[in-house]
């Protein structure tokens, strides 16, 4: 086996290429010519490592899902479930303004040529909302949350996040109701929606901020994630 074929580095690279290309280009950029190109390999390691293209674009989605979850990993449970929530939040939102080229391929791949989304990928993406479910039924257990069913919550927090994610990323949110500023106001008006006291969700919300900027903020992510 050749030296080139053994790289461990092609596989990863030919995954964040191929992601790039078809959010910067557009889902006709992707090819197997043009993955080669842009990684300086052989169209014939797309094949080796991935079976295909449409192998190749599986594993954008596994990836970025994975990415997704070690963000969530990065939120412990604390004294204040609620916090925790809202923290939950803030990675999903992270994730996607740092890896938005794994983002619109997450979401979008379905919509491909060269790929169609099993129920084994889908179920791969809603595996992530298992930690956020967990901290839902803390937030029900700790009676600040209504809401008695804790994976209905997480599947509400997701819907109304991804919504607001998504227009920020395609340039719909600005002055003077810019991202930051509906976030904000999403967060506090999701932990109420769902049954907590509107002055203890601000609190929460709040503290989630400040735990955010010391784990999250600029130079504190880990190796690989972006």
């Amino acid at each position: 086996m050749s030296p080139r074929r053994s790289d461990p580095g092609v596989r990863p690279a030919m995954v964040e290429i191929a992601a790039r290309l078809m959010h910067e280009e557009g889902p006709r950029a992707l090819t197997a010519r043009r993955v080669a190109q842009e990684t300086g390999r052989s169209t014939m390691l797309v094949y080796t490592h991935f079976g295909g293209m449409s192998g190749l674009v599986r594993e954008i989605v596994h990836v970025g899902f994975a990415r997704l979850e070690e963000y969530f990993a990065r939120v412990p449970d604390s004294a204040d479930p609620v916090a925790d929530m809202a923290l939950f939040g803030r990675a999903y939102r992270h994730n996607a303004m740092v890896n938005p080229h794994l983002y619109s391929v997450m979401f979008g791949a379905s919509s491909l040529p060269v790929f169609s989304l099993s129920e084994s990928d889908r179920l791969y993406g809603r595996y992530t909302l298992v930690k956020v479910a967990h901290c839902a039924k803390r937030c029900v257990t700790t009676g600040r949350f209504r809401w008695d069913d804790a994976d209905l919550v997480a599947n509400h927090m997701w819907i109304a996040v991804h919504g607001l994610v998504s227009l920020e990323l395609g340039g719909y949110l600005a002055d003077p109701f810019d991202a930051d500023r509906c976030f904000e106001a999403q967060l506090a008006a999701l932990m109420v929606g769902v049954g907590d006291d509107e002055r203890a969700a601000r609190e929460s919300v709040q503290a989630s901020r400040v735990r955010f900027e010391a784990e999250f903020g600029p130079g504190r992510d880990a190796e690989g994630l972006l």
